[in-house]
């Protein structure tokens, strides 16, 4: 997979909480489970002395992995007082998406997500009679029950919304305070300021309650602000669980005198020893317009934070537990000192993975330590509360959230281990496989591994069904592995089917299949373009691929690929719709020089003749098993620019599709356009 949507990363750490923040006065103290693998602070003093201790230790800022986190915020809850204020809002009921196999009139498809019953945030939503839609600043909302879909109300969104999660009629958007850097709409082509998918610059967390019972007039009831990054979310039922990423500021010790012999600076540890609390906790404010008062406070109480036993760096990530049902209440949270890259999210756990913490090299002699990931569950079976359980270790990288599933009881954990180098030559091969974790006193202990998978390549998709793994890795043709994972202490490999190209996403669709989005490739393993493809696992010993459809050439993309949010399967049709893009490869950007061209061979135009024409918009594919056929496609057109589709739905027996410049509605038959109505220009 080219992108990790860490979600990765995203997605969702909500689980690291269990007591009630300092200062909320007059709020119960839930009782905090046994802390295992992970070690409270005392104290505030402990937890400064910590950070300052590891502010200006040398050499190891440079060991600890990046965060592989998108910019977002946390929301937390008024305290106690603002309750008092008349701030209780009336609980809301919201409509579940259709189940697997719907065939009502109502039902209709929500968010494309992992485990069904626990929703992740994503740019559209829907509750089957109104779509909303964040594009760009704005938050767009839109009635469906016509052919035309029909603008209802627009409102601006401070900062730089990112995600939304909606419970009746309330939505949270999830974003960042910071700027917004253009995104293009293909080659050399800027998309206008409403443009779906905005990428923010990090900055301060922002959290935004919006009150949609009137879509015609839709407020803001409250938001909140926190500096850090906003990391992933999760809602199940009327629980909101969100994932917030602080970094310590650290900018006093950084513009001290450089160093300029062995071991720290003096004026460094003088800055450091000045570092108070805020520069490791920092501080939340939530302004309400229902109340019209401002709130400000800790992200979270000393007490609450916790570490590793481990430096895992000095970020602070913080999950808050939110009461939607009432609005932006943070009904409980807790933090740890260390760093997330992946998280998982089940009906009642929360997995969040993280790259060990490895020491920087001194000399080129030195032998790099092996990759390793941590792993941290997390109960989230209490809508009031979330409570770390345990944690557990895996060799290797995590590649997203689908390389994580629970079962029974125990995870299964998918990863690759990174080839190993000693004296500038390759010593080992890259290799995945799959670890099968249980918890056992506070620990995750790993009972069973199947390893020796894909030996020189890596994971480029996983998904767990039940008893069932798949596992596709890529270098130059596509094996997909199947294991049984029925013994957890005896996981196995029981088949493996070699095909061309690979596929990075892999959805279910029941009767043993299973389609694959990913790409077409040579025998040299040189990509040549998008593809479909439907597998017949039935069998997990003899795995077969019974179509394949190439959705055009080099110049073709698909953010299926990367996203699974973008991708569509509407079981009662047979339908999925993915979007697509098809550029020339001859494209020129404006501005460069364009070169010199001579008459093409007769082969040379042959094949350029028959070259996909350009497109951009989404596909919709019949799936069944004996065979894949194009239902039809859906432009937004291409006036001034390319209209990237990012989001389909189905929804009063209708496919909505939703681009960077619109929303259009279509027939689920043959996918012809019914009525398109264009966002709002300002």
């Amino acid at each position: 997979m080219r992108r990790l949507i860490c979600a990765a990363v995203l997605l969702a750490l909500p689980s690291i909480v269990v007591a009630a923040p300092a200062g909320a006065a007059g709020r119960t103290a839930p009782i905090r489970a046994k802390r295992a693998q992970l070690k409270a602070f005392a104290s505030c003093s402990s937890l400064v002395a910590y950070g300052r201790r590891y502010a200006v230790s040398p050499g190891l800022a440079n060991g600890v992995p990046p965060r592989a986190v998108e910019q977002v915020p946390t929301p937390l809850g008024p305290s106690q007082r603002s309750v008092a204020n008349s701030e209780t809002i009336a609980p809301t009921a919201a409509p579940a998406p259709a189940a697997a196999g719907d065939t009502t009139a109502d039902s209709f498809s929500g968010t494309n997500v992992q485990e069904q019953g626990v929703d992740e945030p994503d740019v559209v939503k829907t509750d089957g009679k109104r779509v909303f839609v964040l594009a760009g600043t704005k938050l767009l909302a839109y009635d469906i029950t016509a052919d035309t879909p029909k603008l209802l109300g627009s409102l601006t969104i401070d900062g730089s919304p990112q995600d939304l999660l909606l419970r009746g009629d309330r939505v949270l958007v999830l974003g960042s305070s910071g700027g917004v850097v253009p995104v293009t709409g293909g080659p050399a082509v800027d998309v206008p300021a409403v443009s779906l998918l905005p990428y923010p610059v990090p900055s301060q967390a922002q959290f935004t309650e919006v009150s949609v019972k009137d879509p015609a007039a839709m407020t803001v009831s409250r938001t909140l602000t926190v500096d850090g990054q906003y990391v992933s979310a999760r809602l199940t039922g009327g629980t909101a669980r969100v994932i917030l990423n602080s970094p310590p500021d650290l900018t006093p010790v950084a513009t001290s005198a450089p160093n300029t012999g062995t071991g720290v600076a003096q004026p460094a540890r003088a800055a450091a020893a000045r570092l108070g609390l805020r520069a490791f906790v920092p501080e939340t404010v939530i302004r309400s317009n229902i109340s019209k008062r401002t709130f400000r406070r800790p992200l979270v109480g000393c007490g609450a934070v916790s570490r590793p036993g481990s430096y895992s760096g000095l970020d602070l990530l913080t999950v808050m537990t939110i009461d939607l049902d009432r609005g932006l209440y943070s009904v409980d949270r807790d933090a740890v000192v260390a760093g997330a890259q992946v998280v998982y999210a089940s009906a009642s756990s929360i997995y969040i993975a993280s790259q060990r913490y490895v020491p920087s090299l001194d000399t080129p002699a030195d032998v790099p330590a092996r990759m390793t990931t941590e792993i941290h569950r997390f109960d989230a079976s209490d809508p009031s509360r979330t409570t770390y359980r345990s944690s557990g270790s895996v060799p290797g990288f995590v590649l997203n959230q689908f390389a994580m599933s629970e079962d029974k009881g125990v995870l299964r954990v998918a990863t690759t281990e990174d080839p190993l180098w000693m004296n500038g030559a390759q010593q080992q091969d890259s290799e995945s496989g799959v670890s099968v974790l249980r918890e056992q006193a506070g620990k995750l202990v790993t009972v069973g591994r199947v390893g020796g998978l894909g030996k020189g390549e890596r994971i480029y998709a996983v998904r767990f069904l039940g008893d069932t793994g798949y596992l596709v890795t890529f270098h130059q043709v596509d094996p997909l592995f199947t294991l049984d994972l029925s013994d957890p202490g005896h996981p196995r490999q029981v088949g493996e089917l070699k095909v061309a190209g690979y596929s990075a996403y892999l959805h279910p669709i029941g009767d043993g299949l299973l389609i694959g989005v990913g790409q077409d490739a040579s025998d040299a393993g040189i990509r040549q373009g998008p593809q479909v493809s439907l597998f017949d696992v039935s069998d997990p010993a003899a795995p077969r691929r019974l179509a394949q459809r190439v959705l055009g050439d080099q110049g073709a993309s698909t953010e299926a690929e990367w996203d699974h949010h973008a991708f569509l399967w509407w079981a009662p049709e047979k339908l999925a719709v993915l979007p697509l893009q098809q550029y020339s490869l001859t494209t020129v950007s404006p501005g460069l020089p364009v070169p010199t061209t001579v008459a093409p061979s007769a082969p040379a135009a042959a094949a350029a003749a028959a070259a996909p024409a350009p497109f951009a918009g989404a596909v919709g594919l019949h799936v069944q098993r004996s065979g894949i056929a194009e239902a039809g496609r859906v432009s937004h057109g291409t006036d001034p620019y390319p209209a990237v589709v990012r989001r389909s739905l189905v929804a009063q027996g209708r496919l909505f599709t939703i681009s960077d410049r619109g929303i259009a509605a279509s027939r689920l038959s043959d996918l012809g356009q019914l009525g398109f109505t264009a966002f709002p220009e300002n």
